[in-house]
């Protein structure tokens, strides 16, 4: 495993049979083994914009009241309410419900739902256009929505009246709506608009073409960056001349850093290693500590992951990831393998998204995201998904965050790195 450091009157020596390894020994130790010295890190302050604030242009919704991957505060289960008897809901009223995207991404998002479907629907749960042909009793159908949990324990449909995304009034209206689907489907003019015959993606751009990829930019600005002297006088250069020679670096991140008890990435790393050495302040996300991220993982290109999995430590963050995978978070209450395992939503639709299985979620990043128009690095996009779920988000350097990486790229070891990576 390579590392990085900075050390005055030090003098670099390189090593290994498999791989490059950086160590430092004292001038007068030259030519005799020495103790491997660990990188210099700041280690007292966060690495992020403190106090932690979400991004300016995401919602500023506040969902404290439900669970994130830090903290345990959604709501418990409780029996959904007993019906006084057949419902006499507004079928209409209840099909503009199933559509309101402004509801946690509507019905649409998993099902097809007869005639009126609307475009680009999901198929993570069934075809509901035959619904009413289904044998459901009212109350039978009112508590797999106020919460499927009643019905199905394992089940990944939200709690929708239970987390109060939709009120006791509101689902007898859609349940109405849903005995309305009598066998009529629905006739799709453009297979993109049916996910039974939507192709799935494949992402073919030459991702390092810089007329591609607007995150190449990067690779430029940071080799800028590198010789830049900063705060103390000292540039990235001042130690490492040759950035070559971390050509396998990145692939050995995250990895678990005992000076801070938790596990640390590449962008995290920037900032305390930059602290220390050239006295900058690259706070992660800032456009500096996303350029040197993308460089330092531009130069390990082809090389193979290959991160910790053995040590003590690294197999406790793997498998604190392993069960954070498994944590309901948020209004909408899903979890990683909700929609990323294949017992349950990978490989599926949830409306125009294709959802993959977890191994192989790093291997491009960070990326070009060309819906935003900007490079996310993989915390930024853990993020995302705690926010598309209803949960707020934790701080970029949060140690939850490194957890589910390292589980994350435990799986992609072997498989080959190409960043920066470009997707929608």
């Amino acid at each position: 495993m390579t590392s990085m450091w900075c050390n005055k009157g030090l003098i670099p020596v390189l090593l290994g049979l498999t791989g490059l390894t950086l160590i430092t020994l004292p001038a007068s130790a030259a030519g005799r083994s020495a103790k491997k010295q660990p990188a210099p890190l700041e280690l007292s302050q966060p690495a992020h914009a403190a106090p932690w604030s979400r991004y300016a242009d995401w919602t500023k919704t506040d969902w404290k009241e439900f669970n994130t991957l830090a903290n345990l505060a959604s709501p418990p289960f409780a029996p959904p309410p007993k019906l006084d008897g057949p419902i006499t809901g507004d079928p209409k009223k209840g099909e503009k419900l199933a559509y309101d995207r402004g509801r946690g991404g509507s019905c649409l998002a998993c099902h097809i739902l007869g005639p009126t479907t609307q475009s680009m629907p999901g198929a993570v749960g069934p075809d509901l256009s035959t619904y009413a042909q289904w044998g459901r009793d009212d109350q039978w159908i009112f508590n797999y929505i106020y919460d499927p949990r009643s019905v199905n324990p394992e089940s990944v449909m939200p709690p929708w009246g239970t987390h109060g995304v939709f009120t006791v009034e509101e689902i007898k209206d859609m349940v109405a709506f849903l005995k309305t689907l009598n066998g009529e489907p629905k006739i799709f003019s453009n297979p993109l608009e049916n996910p039974a015959t939507r192709p799935i993606p494949v992402e073919n751009r030459d991702n390092l073409d810089p007329f591609v990829n607007s995150a190449m930019e990067g690779v430029e600005r940071a080799k800028a960056l590198w010789d830049k002297a900063g705060p103390s006088g000292k540039s990235c250069a001042s130690c490492h001349k040759d950035p070559k020679t971390f050509k396998t670096w990145a692939t050995a991140m995250p990895k678990y850093e005992p000076r801070l008890k938790k596990v640390m990435g590449v962008q995290e790393f920037v900032t305390r290693h930059a602290r220390a050495t050239t006295g900058e302040n690259w706070l992660m996300q800032t456009p500096e500590n996303m350029d040197m991220g993308i460089y330092l993982h531009y130069l390990a290109n082809g090389s193979a992951f290959n991160v910790d999995t053995q040590s003590k430590e690294a197999k406790a963050a793997i498998a604190r990831g392993n069960e954070l995978f498994k944590r309901k978070i948020g209004q909408l209450n899903f979890a990683c393998l909700d929609c990323h395992s294949p017992e349950r939503g990978a490989n599926k639709w949830i409306r125009g998204q294709y959802l993959g299985e977890l191994k192989g979620q790093v291997d491009h990043f960070p990326l070009w995201r060309t819906s935003r128009g900007e490079v996310w690095d993989i915390r930024k996009r853990l993020q995302w998904c705690n926010v598309a779920v209803r949960s707020n988000e934790l701080p970029p350097d949060a140690p939850e965050y490194g957890d589910i990486e390292l589980a994350l790229t435990a799986m992609s070891n072997g498989v080959k790195l190409s960043a920066p990576g470009i997707r929608h």
